[in-house]
This record gives structure tokens, C-alpha cells and sequence, in this order.
């Protein structure tokens, strides 16, 4: 089908702007903190990032898929956009103001009252980069995943400079100098800096966004912005659900575990979780070209057909994906020091949670489509339940190994409950049952590579390799997934 080969060509294009900049933000940043940073300052890092990816949807609140949904009327194009827009600004900066005010409960709330600036910068970033979410939905859904791409790479490169810069350059010229260097810079900031660097790279994206924020006519419908608000306030809910899903464990391991012990088994936890985060970077992917490319295709004929395909395809597709980071694992390794690569454990286990995470990001797509966003909801608060009681209770048991299993049985039940509701209301013939086989050579290819004793890691190489070549036939001959991906339009 020429659509969803469409939707593969602007997938790899978002890609570029989201794998690629988010690789090199987890990966090659991830190799230089844990190896620069004890333990529990990487737990630090792992844990105030936690609370950046659920304070945001907050600051974002269903916006983003408000402006595409309202966005649909070209003739209310401009004006649906300049609205969203100056809300987001409004509730950023009232954001930044309360939490400059508040600062102190604020910090003792969070665990860090003795540093209130990581705090203010951790707000700033998040108020910078929730109102620049708009701007970036406008790349979206104008389809130029170009421009998106360029000024996504370009903020984790400036991130990741100055980052180095202030880690690595930096101490050595603090050591060469007498002047006013010394004045302005403290070695033994360390973590601080990372959040620093963060905020300069943020800036810089609300700079290269700027053509795209000011060039509108300031205009304020507060009838369509009430409008905008009803259908995304439920998002919102279930966004928060759903980002609670994705980093709670990370801040109530610290608080069963205690402080120093748990801000060091977090920092150890979220450096083999950042491995597992590269299946989670081509889902992100596939959601910035998939969102707009279904509401496009809603009222469109066999709209049903075509979303049964994606979600076929894409399973296949992701399980290549699940099996190339773990059949390679002694290669991904490498990404974290060798102070944090017992938690290499939870690798499979996450990224197949990741995987399910993205069946239901597909799947969501009825209630989004029909205005019934309130299903979005109950179904992620379902999920949150499940990640909170498997968390609290199995953590003092079984350690963060519970927390990686929290995330397959939370997407798990969500996935469920998507159909269950989605059989009333929107029902898609997705035929799920045809994919069973796919998983069950997927994770069984998984196994075998772990209880293997391979005799050397050429050999390993070798059979990995001839594994994942097995599950490309299989899926060529059964479902002709090659075909479908490459054939010229």
C-alpha cells in the first residue's frame, strides 16, 4: 500500500530527528556520565529527568493532539495554532513563576532541598520545552520532517557539547587559570552542569523556532480554546498515566530503598534502562509521523484497513528492533560503564514492555479519533494502578528487577482494556492472533542467546546474526514484510 510506504518514508525521516539526536543523548551521553559519575550522582540525573518526562505532559496537556485534531478545518488552521500557542505560554510561564516562588516546598517535596537550583532549571527546561511543543506539531502536520529533524539534532548536539565543555574542557582550564574563569566556574559542580547544559540546549531550540512563533497573527478564540481544552484535558490524564507508567519506578525505588542507597540503585536501574530506551526512540518515531498520517486518513475509504495494516507491519517491524538490541546486548553494553552493567538484566524485559507500548499507542488511535478521549483515561489510570502496586510491593522482594516487570504488565492490561472498550465503540479487525508466532520466535530467539554457552563472541556474532536473518525469511515468506517496505511506489 503507497499510504503506509508514505508513512515509512516520513517514520525514517522523523527518525533522523528522533532516534539519531535521542541515541546520542542516551547513548553517547550515557557512556561519558557512567563513567564520569558514581552511582548515585547518575541516580541524581536518572531521577530529576524522571520527573521532567511527568511534569511535562502536565505543562503540555493534550495540546499537541488537540492542535492536530482542530487543525483539520484548514480554514481555522491559523487561528486553532495561534491559540494553542498562547496558551502554552500563559501556563509555562505561570509554571516558572510558581516554582521560582515555591522553590523551597518545591525542593523538599522533590528530595533536593539542599539544591534548589537543579530544581529552577529543571522547571526552566520543562516550561521552554513544553511551549515549544506546538511549533514542532506545526513541522508535523505540514509534513516537514526535514525541519523537524534538523532542529531536533540540532539541540542534542549543543546539549551534548556543552555538556562536554563543562565536564571536560572546562576543569582543565579552571586548573590553567587565575583570572575570571575561577570566578564563574566550580569543578565540583559536576551533576549540576548536566542540567545546565540541557537548559542552553533548550534555549537554542526555542531560537530555531522562532520563524515559526512569531510569524503568526496573535489571535486568541477563547470559545475554541474551551473547545480544545474538553477533548485534550482527558489526554492530559491519560498522558500523565502514562508517563507515571514510564518513570515511576525510577522515584519510588529511591523512596522504598532509601535515599543515598536508592539514588544509587535508581542511577544503576536507569543506566540499563537507558539501553532498553533505544526501543522506546523508534516508537517515539513511528508516533510523530503515525499521529498526523491517521487523522489524515480518518475520513478517508478503508481508513479501518489501513490502520490494521500499520499495526501488522509495525509489529514486525518493532520485534526486528527487540531482537537486534538484544541478540547484540554484549555490543549495546558498552554504552554504560562497567560499574552499572548488572542491570543489563532488565534489557529484554523493558524493551519488550516499550514494544507493547507501542501496540497500544496504535490501538489508541479510536478513541482519538471519535472524541472519546475519556477512555484514554481509564484505561491509562488502570495501567498507572498496576505500575504503583507492582512497584511498591514486589520492590522490597525482588529490587528494580520488579520495576521492569511493572512496565510489560502495565502495557499489558492497557492493551487489553484498548480492546475491550474499542470493540463498542470503533472496532478494527487488526486480527492480533496472526502475530502470536512472530513473538513467540522473537523471545524464544532471546532466550536461547542468553543460555547459549557460545564459544567465543565471533561464534556469537555469527548465530545472532543468522537468527535475526531466520526471523527476516520468516516474515517475508509469510507476510512479505520486505515487499511491502521496498517496493517502488
Amino acid at each position: 500500500m503507497n499510504e503506509v510506504r508514505t508513512l515509512a518514508k516520513q517514520t525514517a525521516i522523523y527518525g533522523f530527528g528522533t532516534v539519531i539526536p535521542r541515541f546520542l543523548n542516551y547513548g553517547v551521553m550515557a557512556i561519558f556520565y557512567t563513567r564520569i559519575f558514581q552511582q548515585a550522582e547518575y541516580g541524581v540525573v536518572t531521577e530529576l529527568y524522571a520527573w521532567m518526562a511527568i511534569l511535562l505532559i502536565v505543562l503540555t496537556y493534550g495540546m499537541e493532539t488537540g492542535f492536530f485534531r482542530f487543525a483539520q478545518n484548514k480554514e481555522n488552521y491559523e487561528k486553532v495554532y495561534s491559540t494553542s500557542l498562547i496558551s502554552l505560554f500563559a501556563t509555562s510561564t505561570l509554571f516558572l513563576i510558581l516554582v521560582f516562588i515555591f522553590i523551597g516546598p518545591v525542593s523538599f517535596v522533590l528530595n533536593y532541598p539542599d539544591h534548589h537550583d537543579f530544581v529552577l532549571m529543571t522547571a526552566a527546561i520543562m516550561a521552554i520545552d513544553a511551549f515549544c511543543a506546538i511549533p514542532f506539531a506545526r513541522l508535523r502536520k505540514e509534513n516537514r520532517p526535514v525541519i523537524f529533524s534538523i532542529i531536533k539534532v540540532a539541540n542534542v548536539v549543543i546539549t551534548i557539547v556543552a555538556v562536554l565543555f563543562f565536564l571536560l574542557a572546562a576543569p582543565k582550564i579552571w586548573e590553567n587559570n587565575n583570572g575570571w574563569f575561577r570566578k564563574v566556574y566550580d569543578p565540583a559542580y559536576r551533576v549540576g552542569y548536566v542540567f545546565v547544559a540541557n537548559l542552553i540546549g533548550s534555549i537554542a531550540t526555542l531560537l530555531m523556532l522562532l520563524p515559526f512563533i512569531i510569524k503568526i497573527k496573535p489571535a486568541f478564540d477563547k470559545g475554541l480554546w474551551q473547545k480544545m481544552i474538553i477533548y485534550s484535558f482527558p489526554l492530559l490524564i491519560a498522558g500523565l498515566s502514562g508517563s507515571l507508567n514510564d518513570v515511576l519506578d525510577k522515584v519510588i525505588l529511591r523512596r522504598i530503598l532509601g535515599n543515598e542507597t536508592g539514588l544509587a540503585t535508581v542511577g544503576v536501574y536507569g543506566a540499563g534502562y537507558k539501553v532498553a530506551v533505544l526501543m522506546a526512540l523508534f516508537i517515539q518515531m513511528f508516533r510523530f509521523a503515525a499521529e498526523p498520517f491517521f487523522f489524515e486518513r480518518a475520513k478517508k475509504e478503508k481508513a479501518k484497513e489501513t490502520y490494521a495494516f500499520v499495526m501488522k507491519y509495525f509489529v514486525i517491524a518493532m520485534l526486528l528492533v527487540f531482537l537486534g538490541i538484544n541478540l547484540y546486548i554484549k555490543g549495546f553494553k558498552f554504552i554504560i560503564g562497567p560499574d552499572f552493567r548488572e542491570s543489563l538484566i532488565v534489557v529484554p524485559i523493558v524493551s519488550m514492555g516499550y514494544l507493547l507500548y507501542g501496540i497500544y499507542i496504535n490501538h489508541s488511535i479510536w478513541y482519538k479519533l471519535n472524541d472519546l478521549t475519556r477512555f484514554g483515561i481509564y484505561i491509562t489510570l488502570i495501567g498507572a494502578l498496576i505500575t504503583v502496586l507492582i512497584n511498591v510491593f514486589l520492590i522490597p522482594v525482588y529490587g528494580y528487577m520488579a520495576s521492569a516487570w511493572a512496565h510489560v504488565a502495565s502495557y499489558g492490561s492497557m492493551i487489553i482494556m484498548s480492546f475491550i472498550f474499542a470493540e463498542k465503540h470503533y472496532k478494527i479487525e487488526y486480527r492480533m492472533e496472526a502475530l502470536i508466532p512472530y513473538f513467540i520466535i522473537s523471545i524464544g530467539m532471546v532466550v536461547f542467546s542468553r543460555v547459549f554457552n557460545y564459544s567465543n563472541i565471533g561464534t556469537e556474532l555469527i548465530i545472532n546474526s543468522l537468527l535475526i536473518i531466520l526471523f527476516m525469511a520468516y516474515a517475508q515468506y509469510k507476510d512479505k514484510i520486505l515487499t511491502v517496505f521496498f517496493k517502488r511506489s
